[in-house]
């Protein structure tokens, strides 16, 4: 069961098992556990042919190597394995007289476990079954990694493109906003009342000289019910015309009114008037 589950973490990769050891007795043996597994069991004599394996058959799911080995030892070949194929799982094995110095040496070889021989078959095939899957485990939490890091990235480009957009649209804005400030300050410099009306009758523009002839602030309001029947009037000329001009009495005093169609943009129509104070 727990090589089913295995394979079907990642079934297009073979899993492949290292076992070195010396003894050709203890590599058949461990060989033969398997038989009926769906591994591929590799199995060498020296250290030296344990790097060529992992240097020509990556990769190497599961490496079990014995302790006590000519030469190199188990743990320091591993811990070469640990440093040329960190996601390769790597095991000891090793007889009875060596536990206490193979144990302290498993964490600077960063070994996943210990293997005392002799060994229970029935175990040893649990132990390498959990191997594998923490292999498969590691090896999955890494493309996350990998993929979690590539859409960070991808947010923190996102980000860095939309505060730019932020920043140019800001500044596009304040410079809008100085424009129609100058251009409020040039409105309220002429000698003249300037009214504009959009197409619903709304008056959005009154320079300082409107209101003080008019008498009142008439931004916001509705000019029929704001404006003198005269220059409302006339606004209805305009309308019709596009252009229109006469004098108009508001109370005691005489202004003439001129008015014009505003067609530039579906969001810059209606109609502007400019009145001033004239004499009978």
């Amino acid at each position: 069961m727990e090589q089913l589950r295995i394979l079907r973490i990642d079934p297009g990769e073979p899993v492949r098992i290292l076992f070195v050891d010396d003894e050709e007795n203890v590599l058949k043996s461990l060989k033969r556990i398997f038989l009926d597994y769906n591994y591929e069991i590799i199995t060498v004599t020296t250290v030296e042919a344990g790097i060529e394996v992992l240097e020509k058959r990556s990769p190497v799911q599961v490496v079990v190597s014995d302790y006590r080995m000519p030469g190199t030892n188990g743990v320091d070949f591993l811990k070469q394995v640990c440093k040329r194929w960190p996601e390769t799982i790597r095991m000891v094995l090793s007889g009875y007289a060596d536990t206490a110095s193979v144990v302290s040496a498993i964490n600077e070889g960063h070994i996943y476990k210990f293997i005392a021989k002799p060994w229970n078959d029935d175990e040893l095939k649990v132990t390498i079954g959990k191997a594998i899957e923490r292999y498969y485990l590691g090896k999955k939490n890494h493309e996350l990694s990998l993929e979690l890091k590539k859409k960070n990235e991808e947010l923190t480009s996102i980000n860095k493109r939309l505060e730019q957009v932020v920043l140019e649209r800001t500044a596009k804005l304040i410079f809008q906003n100085k424009v129609l400030k100058r251009s409020q300050n040039i409105l309220d410099s002429l000698p003249v009342g300037v009214i504009g009306i959009d197409p619903d009758g709304l008056v959005v523009q009154c320079n300082i000289k409107a209101k003080e002839l008019l008498g009142k602030d008439l931004i916001g309001s509705d000019r029929k019910d704001s404006l003198p029947k005269g220059i409302n009037s006339l606004i209805d000329e305009v309308i019709d015309q596009g252009e229109y001009a006469r004098q108009v009495s508001v109370g005691d005093m005489y202004l003439k009114v001129k008015g014009s169609r505003i067609w530039h943009t579906k969001d810059q129509q209606g109609v502007v008037i400019v009145v001033d104070r004239e004499d009978r």
